[in-house]
């Protein structure tokens, strides 16, 4: 298992540098494997991968590298819709009769408030990213619907 983290944490800071990529935005839930309940085969497999220390691995080679690394909370970024522009609010701290524009049809599929379907896992990711757009002063003014429908996909073990 050490070994799959320390490969995939150089796979990303890999790119990140062949790329010319400057920041690394990490979603993590702090305690986010705590009473999970998805089912006994399904807990088994996901409470065994070594999340944190993969994150770990992450930051400390985007120190070497000198690429920043910046942590933030997920919550509710899977379920917002980016497209929409929701508003995403902090784990706690959710508004009276908050409820987002969109919904997850399926794993990998969601489904925007105009009808507009794209990639979940895309859509999540977007969410992250801006969670801390202001802070770092993202632009993420590139990020539509062409690359939420249909993303790159890259082909990281070959």
């Amino acid at each position: 298992m050490r070994d799959a983290v320390n490969k995939a944490a150089r796979i990303v800071v890999n790119h990140c540098v062949d790329n010319k990529i400057g920041t690394v935005v990490f979603g993590w839930n702090q305690g986010q494997k705590d009473s999970i309940s998805l089912g006994n085969k399904t807990n088994q497999k996901f409470v065994q991968i070594p999340t944190s220390r993969l994150k770990n691995r992450i930051a400390q080679l985007c120190e070497q590298y000198n690429i920043n690394f910046v942590e933030t909370e997920e919550s509710y970024t899977s379920i917002a819709s980016f497209l929409d522009n929701d508003i995403l609010p902090r784990f706690g701290e959710k508004p009276e009769g908050w409820k987002s524009s969109g919904l997850r049809i399926k794993r990998g599929l969601y489904l925007s408030g105009d009808g507009t379907k794209i990639n979940a896992d895309c859509n999540g990711a977007a969410n992250i990213a801006r969670k801390v757009a202001i802070k770092l002063g993202l632009n993420l003014n590139r990020i539509s619907r062409g690359v939420l429908i249909s993303p790159l996909r890259l082909l990281i073990w070959s």
